[in-house]
């Protein structure tokens, strides 16, 4: 799928006021693959994440984000201009789950917060089975992803975090080959463990 309109001209004109409103520093984002089929995987404190992530790369990311932000008639125009589209959380949504796969057959980068909710504190959640599963599915490798803050504390506006890219995790490495619950959970904590890993690196950013 190609960039949608309203992604290529924030990206392309207003780099300077969101790295203003959302300062970030960037490592290792070259573990991002030009093309084909990614599926990013991320932790998640705020709602600027998505967009900080989207400035970190090139690519443009094609977030789940929660019904919620889409009962605003307006918001939800502009979530689905830039790409982003509306999962039912807590249960399981074809529709959602089906759209990701066709981003992930088209090519696209698909972006997951793993965690499937924000962490108020800042520490790392338990993390969802859903990101493995399309990963696995959809023979699509995992580029763990992780938003660190000043003291492994929340992220929000005016507040410069630091975003880690870890190397990619081929689907075969995720050890998923019935797709049962229980291999679903060991791939999601094998993911996780990543995220952990590229925490540390992050936090000593601001040491």
């Amino acid at each position: 799928m190609k960039d949608t309109h309203l992604y290529r001209f924030a990206r392309t004109y207003l780099p300077w006021f969101f790295r203003l409103l959302m300062p970030i520093r960037v490592q290792n984002a070259g573990y991002m693959p030009a093309t084909g089929a990614v599926v990013l995987c991320c932790n998640h404190m705020s709602n600027t994440d998505p967009v900080r992530i989207a400035y970190s790369q090139r690519r443009q990311i094609f977030f789940m984000a929660k019904e919620e932000l889409f009962k605003n008639g307006f918001v939800a125009w502009v979530l689905r201009c830039l790409g982003a589209f509306p999962v039912h959380r807590g249960r399981g949504d074809m529709g959602a789950i089906n759209l990701s796969r066709r981003h992930l057959k088209d090519g696209d980068v698909l972006g997951v917060f793993i965690e499937g909710t924000r962490s108020r504190d800042g520490n790392l959640l338990r993390p969802k089975p859903g990101a493995a599963m399309l990963a696995a599915s959809c023979h699509a490798p995992i580029l763990p992803c992780c938003i660190t803050a000043k003291g492994g504390g929340p992220s929000g506006l005016f507040r410069r975090v630091v975003i880690t890219y870890g190397r990619l995790i081929p689907p075969e490495a995720l050890g998923i080959e019935k797709g049962t619950p229980s291999e679903l959970r060991a791939a999601s904590l094998f993911v996780m463990d990543r995220i952990r890993e590229l925490r540390e690196t992050g936090l000593k950013e601001f040491r």
